[in-house]
């Protein structure tokens, strides 16, 4: 987060799907990492009781950590992961140290309802949340757990991806039609990236995805698990049962070229439309041209500028703007550059929820690297409600 101690949300009501909250805070930075996780809990029950949440709403929290091999059995043993009184909630845990100098930060995501709201877990990694007839499977922490004996970044890649796809094939859907949105942590990125990229896209052929059809909106960023030799990790949110026509993929030309032709696999932002909203999921974005070059190199501040440039862009092509975004999770390669950048976005989006971890951007000339969700009002009767 940016202030230190500080709690902040942001909400969207529709007429007809409820109402989405996002919720940010910190711990203190002082204290023992156990007294953290305690000061965290109180704050983000106290946050949930001024909004007026039932427990029930929770569907999904991440945990930016700065220690997981040392933290993620003692956060896994609190009500940060598992409350009775709130069914079952999707949980990552990712090492991306808060940059406030806590080790500790919390996002979280609640969803009240008028129409009922149905939360089943299918294993540790997976739970469906059934609203309206639409299934929304949140899979978190995908790792392969240290099991394999294969320690390359190809394989471990190929790994998350089939707990995912098969997971989805047991619900009925697929990789290709169903999943919105991943979010892919890689250790030592500057290293492992690239295999990580060739695995993905050779298992996206396999799925049917290319370029003549669509990819998945996705960050690939720096980050972790809790075990020692696992260098891909994975979180994910599908949504089955959309009709036709729901979703669509996000660009401006004129800022931005197509992945593919730098040979990588993702959409730039995904949006999701619904009877009385529209989501956009804005895929980690950096200082990078239509060319697909990178702009403004040694400049964290002109890079800062140029990412939420393109996210801007991006939103707009979808008929939304910064103003619709819900939180934003900027990546820093250099925790020097905190101070700066943490001043700009007090400035320029005061009331917005912002993180801001450490985090190496997959080419090094790129200092940081933006991503976030947004949700705007969107009126068309024949659409499914969310």
């Amino acid at each position: 987060m940016r202030r230190t101690h500080e709690i902040s949300n942001s909400s969207f009501s529709g007429p007809e799907g409820g109402t989405e909250h996002f919720i940010a805070m910190d711990a203190p930075p002082d204290g023992s990492f156990e007294e953290q996780i305690a000061v965290l809990n109180t704050r983000y029950r106290d946050a949930v009781g001024a909004l007026g949440l039932e427990p029930e709403t929770a569907i999904f929290r991440r945990l930016f950590v700065s220690d997981v091999m040392n933290q993620a059995s003692r956060i896994v043993r609190s009500h940060l992961v598992s409350e009775p009184s709130e069914g079952p909630v999707a949980v990552s845990i990712v090492q991306q140290p808060p940059m406030t100098g806590a080790k500790i930060s919390l996002l979280a995501y609640h969803l009240e309802s008028d129409t009922p709201v149905r939360k089943d877990r299918l294993s540790r990694n997976h739970i469906v949340v059934e609203k309206n007839g639409l299934r929304h499977l949140w899979s978190t922490r995908l790792c392969a757990s240290d099991d394999t004996g294969d320690y390359s970044a190809e394989h471990q890649t190929r790994q998350v991806f089939d707990d995912l796809i098969g997971t989805l094939k047991g619900e009925g859907g697929t990789l290709r039609d169903d999943c919105m949105r991943t979010w892919i942590y890689v250790k030592d990125v500057d290293v492992f990236y690239q295999p990580m990229v060739d695995s993905r896209r050779e298992l996206f052929a396999r799925h049917g995805m290319n370029g003549t059809s669509h990819y998945i909106a996705s960050t690939g960023i720096e980050g972790a698990c809790a075990h020692q030799h696992d260098l891909v990790a994975m979180d994910a949110y599908s949504v089955l049962g959309l009709a036709p026509g729901q979703v669509s993929y996000l660009n401006d030309f004129e800022r931005l070229n197509l992945t593919r032709e730098y040979n990588v696999t993702f959409e730039r932002g995904t949006r999701v439309a619904y009877r009385d909203r529209a989501h956009y999921f804005i895929s980690g974005t950096a200082s990078i041209d239509r060319h697909g070059e990178v702009v403004h190199k040694g400049d964290v501040m002109c890079q800062l500028d140029r990412a939420l440039g393109n996210v801007d862009a991006l939103l707009a092509s979808g008929g939304a703007t910064l103003k619709d975004m819900k939180y934003l999770i900027v990546y820093l390669r250099d925790p020097t550059d905190h101070a700066r950048v943490v001043s700009y976005l007090d400035t320029h989006f005061a009331d917005l929820p912002v993180f801001i971890v450490e985090g190496a951007v997959c080419r090094p000339e790129w200092l940081i690297e933006v991503e976030g969700v947004g949700v705007a009002a969107h009126r068309q009767p024949d659409l499914p409600a969310f």
